[in-house]
């Protein structure tokens, strides 16, 4: 059917309600408006679902949701365990629980059970939620960082790590089977009424909050530093876990930015909320010198991945990076693992294959084995329910280069909340050395040498944008480049064809799963990636090096991906 056609059957739908075919007859006469709406069917994949609030096929509204939540459901069918049920929370988005309401409601139609958090709860607590209560699935509704235009449907299996290829598929099956206007939905009062829809909310804080004080190594450096800090939830669902959890580790000046303190989906504040863009900070950075603050956080809105602004030795605040708080946490929770005879033997860290080399000298010096995995932390849960099942490993900490971090076992997904105690004690106890944490960032510097990074996300609008992206990448495999930022290139990856070539073309198979990354390494230890966005028309540049003038290597790296992209 091709989207006009499709257009014209939502119009006409009696399943579509009057709201919605009014937006729907507002762009009757923009072709270019149907198409971005109609020409592709918005895709269910190991991300669930993601994209901008409108009423269509290609964007997230109640009937997309509804019908994915019909595949879901059906699903849950499939395994045999509809009483085991679903847990479901959300963010503080827009339609986020509107649409984790409906997503309820039609799992009660198929008879499958729901536990629906009463408010706003992050990520990580959704993931707990599924293992704590013993659940086939969970769905939180949220685009994490993504701007206030779009929303989200992450669906996690029952081990709380969001679904793997194999489940997504069959997901993507049972969507496929049924019609988007035949998707039935109960009665809310009744399903509650019928044991269909479960109210849950504070026994999940309190064990979730008891995990996360779990983790703390120094359990007293908080309380014995009393750090000032200010924390910045962005409006989301960081604002009442973080600041518990920092209150019963002990920290007693934790001031909120109160311009983003409550839930707001319109995220009046900021351009977009996340915690990488420095300019979100900007109110935060404003209290911290108005008051003489020793550290500010930031939690995005569905508080899977947090910030850290920092005092430079000039008493400036300035960000510091993804890779740059994951190796202070890394070398901080291996050091004094170590240093208190608790760091085991067969002790591994996990990491993305786009963050920075720097964690592998880190874990070569204390010993400790560093996996690497592909991108998402599915990836890194993947391995944790591996190592739990064999016993040959013992997970120690885990994270990404954009910000997410897993300092333990008791969540699958990355989690700020958790982050944010390790951080505040990582801080508390460096303080009580005398040293800052920009004074630890620059004795990494010194211990294994200085890195740096660049990162970069191209954005390709418009119906065609995935097909821009993947003549992008085919043109990278077609001619690869023979040198990089005044480096030659060694060797380099093609994860979708699991197979690594050296600078010789001969070739050796690689043990990851298939996905459309490239990887490219030279010989002074430089890494670039380039990576598509699975929900989104977004391509992205990852690159990693050492470097004494980091500035000017990243800027040569810039310069020959520019090349290449022309």
């Amino acid at each position: 059917m091709d989207y006009l056609n499709k257009y014209k059957r939502w119009l006409e739908s009696d399943g579509i309600d009057d709201a919605s075919k009014k937006e729907l007859l507002s762009i009757k006469d923009d072709d270019n408006e149907i198409k971005m709406r109609f020409l592709k069917d918005l895709e269910f994949g190991t991300a669930g679902l993601r994209g901008i609030m409108k009423v269509g096929a290609s964007n997230m509204n109640i009937y997309t949701v509804r019908h994915a939540s019909c595949g879901l459901a059906k699903y849950v069918v499939k395994l045999g365990r509809q009483s085991d049920g679903v847990a479901i929370a959300f963010d503080c988005r827009n339609n986020s629980k509107l649409f984790a309401v409906e997503t309820a409601k039609v799992l009660a139609a198929e008879g499958v059970k729901s536990y629906l958090f009463d408010t706003l709860r992050p990520t990580p607590e959704l993931s707990f939620a599924v293992r704590y209560l013993g659940c086939a699935a969970g769905v939180n509704i949220t685009a994490s960082h993504n701007p206030k235009e779009y929303n989200g449907y992450k669906v996690y299996g029952d081990d709380g790590a969001q679904v793997v290829s194999e489940a997504a598929d069959s997901i993507t099956g049972f969507i496929a089977g049924v019609d988007i206007f035949d998707v039935k939905t109960m009665d809310e009062a009744e399903a509650r009424e019928n044991g269909l829809i479960n109210r849950i909310g504070e026994e999940i804080d309190e064990a979730f909050y008891k995990e996360v004080m779990d983790i703390s190594i120094n359990r007293d450096a908080i309380e014995k530093a009393q750090l000032s800090v200010v924390y910045t939830p962005f409006h989301g669902a960081g604002n009442i876990p973080v600041r518990e959890v920092l209150k019963r580790c002990g920290l007693k000046s934790l001031e909120v930015v109160k311009e983003q303190e409550l839930p707001d989906g319109d995220f009046p504040t900021v351009k977009s909320p996340n915690p990488e863009n420095p300019e979100g900070f900007a109110l935060a950075i404003d209290i911290a010198k108005h008051k003489g603050i020793d550290l500010i956080i930031g939690t995005d809105p569905d508080s899977d991945r947090i910030g850290l602004i920092v005092k430079d030795d000039k008493d400036n605040y300035i960000p510091i990076t993804g890779n740059q708080t994951g190796a202070l946490l890394v070398d901080y929770v291996l050091s004094q693992k170590k240093e208190r005879g608790e760091l085991p033997e067969n002790a591994v860290v996990i990491k993305t294959i786009v963050t920075n080399e720097i964690i592998q000298k880190i874990c070569d010096y204390y010993g400790t084995e560093l996996v690497n995995v592909l991108t998402g932390f599915k990836f890194i849960a993947e391995k944790i329910k591996a190592y739990e099942k064999s016993g040959d490993k013992t997970y120690i900490f885990g994270f990404e280069e954009s910000y997410g971090y897993l300092p333990g076992t008791y969540v699958r997904d990355k989690d700020a909340v958790g982050a944010a105690l390790l951080i505040m004690e990582m801080a508390s106890w460096y303080k009580l050395q005398g040293m800052t944490i920009y004074e630890a960032l620059l004795n990494l510097y010194k211990k294994y040498g200085k890195f740096g990074e660049w990162v970069d996300n191209i954005y390709f609008e418009g119906v065609d944008g995935m097909d821009k992206i993947a003549a992008i990448m085919d043109k990278l495999r077609a001619n690869p480049p023979k040198s990089i930022g005044g480096s030659d290139v060694l060797s380099y990856t093609d994860v979708k064809l699991g197979i690594k070539y050296d600078k010789d073309g001969n070739e050796s198979k690689i043990d990851f799963p298939s996905s459309n990354v490239l990887r490219f390494v030279t010989d002074d230890g430089t890494f670039v990636a380039f990576r598509p966005s699975g929900t989104e028309p977004k391509f992205k540049i990852y690159s990693g090096f050492f470097s004494e003038n980091t500035e000017e290597k990243a800027a040569l790296i810039k310069n020959d991906i520019k090349k290449l992209l022309d």
